[in-house]
């Protein structure tokens, strides 16, 4: 593990509680674990992240999301969210794919929801040109694609923007 990755995890289980706990599990189903933790230690905790690592490129916040979302653990998959949301202007439409192994990984709205539209919603309105053209194309293939987070995030997107 990274010691970005070591930092955030480490003290997403410090922040945890037992009893916050049982009420994620209890919310959330048996699809994740959960440590705990509550959505605002999540925040700043990705936040203390920045500050320990002000000159992360492009790569390593792409990097540490993946490492970040690829256990199984609620509170480490909603720190990649954070972590995007709070990087959203360097991602560009080749970052798409990787989005998209997060969305069918998803497993919870309260996951889903936030990637959709604090990450590929951002993200999709600032494109423009050819790298718009390619976005487009993505989220048109997602909502054939069958996975029901991939479709519930095509149309998300679709609808907001078509509301603006």
């Amino acid at each position: 593990m990274s010691d970005a990755g070591d930092f955030v995890d480490r003290t997403l289980q410090y922040e945890a509680t037992w009893e916050r706990a049982a009420e994620w599990q209890a919310q959330l189903g048996d699809e994740l674990e959960v440590y705990g933790a509550s959505v605002g230690a999540v925040r700043g905790t990705v936040r203390d992240l920045a500050r320990r690592h002000r000159s992360m490129t492009h790569d390593e916040v792409t990097a540490l999301s993946s490492e970040l979302w690829n256990v199984p653990v609620f509170e480490r998959r909603l720190a990649a969210i954070v972590l995007l949301q709070a990087n959203v202007t360097r991602l560009d439409n080749n970052d798409l794919t990787r989005i998209e192994g997060f969305l069918r990984g998803a497993a919870v709205p309260e996951l889903a929801d936030p990637l959709t539209f604090d990450v590929v919603l951002p993200l999709v309105q600032r494109l423009t040109g050819a790298n718009r053209a390619r976005a487009d194309a993505a989220l048109a293939r997602w909502a054939q694609d069958g996975d029901p987070w991939l479709l519930r995030a095509a149309r998300g997107v679709h609808a907001r923007i078509a509301s603006e």
